[in-house]
Order: structure tokens, then C-alpha cells, then sequence
């Protein structure tokens, strides 16, 4: 869906650090909503955003199991 987004995963990213994190989401929600900046109006809903993806994607990276890990 969105180029710039990395994976975020073993083997593709071994050290992901919270800033990784909170860039994939920032770069998730600006483009599902379709604003590189939102308006004022918008700014809490947008950082709300952010801030859920942010979690759901440390819960999914600290919860998933990759096959042949080290």
C-alpha cells in the first residue's frame, strides 16, 4: 500500500527501534487519510491515529513468531 513504509521484521530489520515504529505509522495514517499534515481541526484525530497504529504495531511485532529465528 505504501512504498516508503519498511518492513519491520526478522530477518528484513534487525534492530527496529521505536522511532521505526512511530515513522511506518505516521507514513500509515497519512496515507489512508490522504493528508501529509492535517488541519488544525483534524490534528487530534490524526496523532490519536498515529499513536494506535504505533501500539498495534509494537504489540504485533513483539507477539509474532518467526520460523528459523535465532
Amino acid at each position: 500500500m505504501c512504498r516508503s513504509i519498511k518492513t519491520l521484521r526478522p530477518p528484513y530489520a534487525e534492530q527496529v527501534t521505536s522511532t521505526d515504529i512511530r515513522a511506518a505509522a505516521l507514513q500509515y495514517v497519512r496515507k489512508v487519510s490522504g493528508f501529509q499534515r492535517p488541519a488544525a481541526h483534524n490534528a487530534e484525530v490524526f496523532e490519536h491515529a498515529v499513536d494506535a497504529i504505533e501500539r498495534a504495531t509494537t504489540e504485533l511485532l513483539a507477539s509474532l513468531q518467526v520460523r528459523g529465528a535465532r
